[in-house]
């Protein structure tokens, strides 16, 4: 919750959104490389065969991050929050064409509920801006895409989520550094970092941006390896649900509309609504099977 705040607080001072990542994934390879010789994690060495296996989901996942990143420039946050709950319906229909099978009447019925809330929403936004939405729509995609691989990477490859945290941001560091110079923030980004440093209030939200990036990534990848990708959604819509109202109040740049907050409630009635739909679906499914009489006698 406090990332997109914090993210978004950086970028008010600081725009060059590229160099900002490009900073995050270098401090992430020094930390657990570190941290791996110091003995502080059981991570294994880079292998190249593993890193070949993985170059999708770092390059699913910059592309999230820096859309993501990009759409902060000119979406407010309670609006980019609402797009990204969208995340949920992309990860179903990832699931149903990759087997997953159909979801349930309840979690379909939530997530067109999410979606419509979205929409809704997005005609009270006086502030729309068309290139900010299309960042976000794209960083959902991304955001789709490199959960279903991370998942998969350690239910097929016995990952661990450090390890696929340290090749993802080893994998990075080239894209990124490409990315940079192409888009042409390189070297200007440097310089005009360097004279931002001076400002004690910038150097501490771009420490906590950098930090707090790390344990995001950390978190979130531990949450897809152990649980699932649906579940670091759901996770995420309920985490919405907090930083909707509060991106009312902080940072500013948010026009209130009847449309607008008649949508956000609707996007997060379908966002709780889809959490107690999956709740329910895993109780039951714990619930212990009752055995009849006659197969009883059969055992």
């Amino acid at each position: 919750m406090a990332m997109v705040f914090i993210n978004k607080a950086v970028l008010m001072q600081y725009a060059q959104s590229m160099t900002l990542l490009t900073l995050q994934q270098l401090a992430t390879t020094l930390l657990i490389h570190f941290a791996r010789v110091m003995g502080y994690t059981k991570a294994t060495g880079f292998n190249v065969e593993t890193a070949k296996r993985l170059i999708l989901v770092s390059l699913f996942y910059n592309a999230n991050v820096a859309f993501a990143l990009a759409s902060l420039k000119g979406v407010n946050i309670p609006m980019y929050i609402a797009i990204k709950r969208l995340t949920p319906l992309a990860v179903l229909v990832a699931g149903y064409f990759s087997g997953k099978g159909i979801p349930t009447i309840q979690v379909t019925l939530s997530v067109i509920l999410t979606a419509a809330g979205v929409i809704i929403a997005a005609l009270g936004d006086f502030s729309f801006d068309l290139f900010g939405y299309g960042m976000a729509f794209t960083s959902v995609f991304f955001q789709t895409m490199y959960l279903v691989l991370v998942e998969r990477s350690g239910a097929e490859d016995g990952l661990s989520s450090v390890e696929i945290m340290f090749y993802n941001s080893i994998l990075s560091v080239p894209f990124l550094l490409f990315l940079i110079i192409a888009t042409g923030e390189f070297p200007d980004s440097l310089s005009i970092l360097f004279a931002k440093s001076t400002s004690l209030s910038f150097l501490v939200i771009l420490i906590l941006s950098l930090v707090m990036g790390i344990i995001l990534n950390y978190t979130m990848f531990l949450c897809t390896v152990v649980n699932s990708a649906l579940t670091t959604t759901i996770v995420g819509v309920l985490k919405g649900v907090g930083s909707t109202t509060l991106g009312f109040v902080l940072l500013g740049g948010v026009q209130v509309h009847a449309l607008n907050v008649t949508g956000l409630v609707i996007n997060t009635a379908g966002g709780i609504w889809y959490s107690f739909a999956k709740y329910q679906q895993k109780m039951k499914n714990k619930l212990p099977r009752v055995v009849s009489d006659a197969e009883a006698h059969r055992k």
